[in-house]
């Protein structure tokens, strides 16, 4: 866990990584026009392990050889890539996505639930339940509170979403396995499973070689799986080390506002009274998370 000296600078990574793991899902809505969902995960997989491949021979770094660490490795990556955003992507086509995007954002909870009531592998009191819930409640008033009454219509579409947010929250907690790791070799580890279990599955499916995707969905591709992947993934398990699983996870909160911030900047948007009411609690729900557990 990080100390209050060096708390800035992580959240400071937390900030880039929402912004990364937010902006994702402007270039997946851009790319799967011309690129099927399959090919295009599978793309991102395997240009994000080239990627991350590539940094750690720079960096001079090599892969595990032991058979136990694979094995982890694995499992991380169903966790965080191949189980995730396989169910998330089944569910969003059945779920609106103001819903969808409230539901993805409760991993802060379930990480302190699994984490008070099972691993209690770092502190989960009652400053960390109050920040979990006011992140939530923040992501709420952002998306509007009337997306809440979706709930219940699509049990099985909300049921595949809820079921991502709980896989993030187990890798969250999951990684901390890897602290003796790099971060570019468990982020290249786990690419590398998801390449081998979805590139298969995207030729059978398919068939890519037949698609003629347009410039801007190669694009748009590209950055995903660089940036917002490759990129995003040395951040998330860097800061898994240091600002802990509740930490790393209060990023979906900050992932609500992105797009708010953005259609300032870029569109000249103006926000409401509760969307604004909405980012503070969500950035007070982040704030409270990490704050540092007082020494005895």
């Amino acid at each position: 866990m990080t100390d209050t000296k060096n708390l800035t600078a992580e959240l400071a990574l937390l900030a880039v990584l929402a912004l990364l793991w937010g902006s994702s899902y402007l270039f997946i809505k851009i790319a799967v026009a011309d690129i099927p969902p399959v090919t295009l995960i599978a793309a991102r997989v395997s240009i994000a392990a080239l990627f991350l491949a590539s940094v750690m021979a720079w960096r001079g770094e090599r892969l595990p050889r032991d058979a136990a660490t694979w094995r982890v490795l694995f499992i991380q990556a169903i966790l965080n890539s191949i189980g995730a955003w396989t169910v998330l992507a089944w569910g969003q086509q059945y779920v609106d996505a103001g819903l969808a995007s409230v539901l993805n954002s409760t991993s802060p909870v379930f990480v302190f639930a699994i984490t008070a009531l099972l691993t209690r592998h770092e502190p989960a009191g009652v400053l960390k339940l109050c920040g979990a819930c006011l992140g939530l409640a923040g992501v709420i008033l952002i998306v509007g509170v009337d997306v809440l009454e979706g709930l219940g219509r699509e049990v099985a579409g909300q049921i595949a979403v809820l079921t991502g947010a709980v896989l993030y929250a187990g890798a969250a907690i999951y990684g901390r396995r890897f602290a003796r790791l790099p971060a570019t070799v468990t982020a290249t580890g786990t690419m590398l499973w998801a390449s081998l279990c979805l590139v298969p599955l995207s030729l059978a499916v398919d068939q890519p070689w037949t698609l003629r995707p347009s410039g801007e969905a190669l694009a748009a591709a590209g950055i995903l799986s660089l940036a917002c992947t490759g990129g995003a993934l040395l951040i998330y398990f860097r800061l898994v080390k240091t600002l802990g699983s509740m930490g790393v996870a209060s990023q979906s909160y900050l992932r609500a506002g992105v797009g708010v911030i953005l259609g300032m900047v870029f569109l000249g948007e103006q926000i409401g009274f509760a969307v604004g009411l909405g980012v503070a609690a969500a950035l007070l729900g982040v704030a409270a998370l990490n704050m540092p557990a007082r020494r005895r």
